[in-house]
């Protein structure tokens, strides 16, 4: 106990909303209850294993159905996706790349690749996603436009794009990052890494953008072993981006010729297999994910200092991971509740530090950076399986 906060009362919840025979329970498994084992098989029987495929075209398909984009691509991961969308975008060395200082290492790396840097920007507790009112104040400030092109005028770099997250799944407040990115002539892609199956004001994620990047890796919501893919409404944009990642080959029955540097990214048939077989059971995955959050929300509504962050209004979350937001007064208690969750077999994790103390992005430029530096010290990610 300390001032009300009542570590074994958080245990206990948790053990009650997670009640099962597990001896450990992990933050996000995958779910194999569907048509897996027979489409993977189709491809061994077969020899389609590797970047081509019936089961790469569905998959794109499914994925344009489900999410209503008219474009998608299947890509290795969604590291690779994003480093795409970002190069298409005119992303080049030298140029800047707003992101969240919030976010998991991979979209810093993804600005890195291209020989741009990094420029971090703060979230909001509403959404835990970039906050649209301190990025326009900020804008203000250190940013013009001229011929066309954002010029931070502390370092006298072109910034290119903005790149907001959807934390968690949970979506971010797309409409004034949207005017914000026109206003200052950035190009806007969406990281919804982990967003599948969640909406903005009705739309699904990925479709505000000129591009959008998806992952399925082992702990999302659905997963293709690893994979990624890109999503689009523009068909020039999605035209390049199969080239570049198909390693620039210009179509032909028999000759090798290569008119671009470009890159192995393709999703071999066998992992889309796996996806395919994902995709046809992801409506009843997000009913279960979104029926275990309103069981955290209920089950945590009467324990103090602590609670369970909830979807924005204007939002439909797939709640991919739930969040567990202590009281700020009770920040020096996270590491020992992780802890105490861990050793009872309960696996919970902090969010990610954030970018601008890693060592490799310290120098970076960032804003003032107070609300996340708040939301690192806050969160706590629960077990979010969807047969939990």
């Amino acid at each position: 106990m300390n001032n009300g906060f009542n570590s074994s009362a958080i245990i206990e919840t948790l053990q009650n909303v997670l009640s099962n025979n597990r001896d450990f329970i992990a933050l996000h498994e995958p779910c194999f209850k569907g048509n897996e084992w027979n489409y993977v098989k189709e491809c061994l029987d077969s020899g389609w294993v590797s970047s081509s495929g019936q089961y790469v075209d569905r998959l794109e398909k499914h994925l344009g159905e489900f999410t209503g984009a008219s474009y998608a691509l299947a890509v290795v991961n969604g590291t690779a996706a994003l480093h795409i969308c970002l190069q298409i975008a005119g992303v080049s060395a030298g140029d800047e790349v707003l992101i969240p200082a919030l976010t998991f290492v991979a979209t810093a790396n993804a600005v890195s690749y291209c020989g741009a840097i990094p420029h971090f920007i703060d979230s909001e507790e509403k959404t835990l996603g970039v906050d649209p009112d301190k990025l326009d104040r900020y804008l203000n400030e250190i940013a013009e436009v001229k011929s066309g092109v954002c010029i931070n005028k502390m370092t006298g770099r072109p910034i290119k794009a903005l790149v907001p997250i959807h934390t968690f799944g949970h979506p971010a407040d797309m409409e004034p990052l949207t005017e914000l990115s026109k206003r200052y002539r950035l190009e806007l892609i969406e990281d919804a890494a982990e967003s599948l199956g969640s909406y903005y004001k009705e739309q699904h994620t990925g479709n505000i953008g000129k591009a959008a990047i998806l992952s399925f890796n082992g702990n999302k919501i659905i997963t293709t072993g690893g994979g990624g893919a890109i999503l689009t409404n523009d068909k020039s944009t999605f035209v390049l981006a199969r080239h570049l990642a198909a390693q620039a080959k210009l179509p032909h029955i028999w000759s090798f010729h290569h008119d671009m540097v470009a890159y192995n990214y393709r999703m071999p048939n066998i992992n889309a297999a796996l996806g395919c077989a994902q995709i046809e059971q992801l409506p009843g995955f997000i009913k279960k994910k979104r029926a275990l959050a309103l069981r955290y929300q209920e089950a945590f509504a009467r324990i103090k200092g602590v609670k369970i962050f909830q979807e924005a209004d204007f939002a439909r979350s797939n709640y991919w991971l739930n969040v567990l937001l202590l009281d700020e007064k009770h920040t020096d208690q996270r590491d020992s509740l992780l802890d105490l969750s861990n050793k009872q077999g309960i696996m919970t994790r902090p969010a990610w530090t954030l970018m601008h103390k890693l060592p490799m992005y310290q120098s970076c430029p960032h804003m003032d950076l107070n609300q996340a530096e708040s939301l690192e010290r806050r969160i706590i990610n629960l077990p979010s399986s969807v047969f939990l």
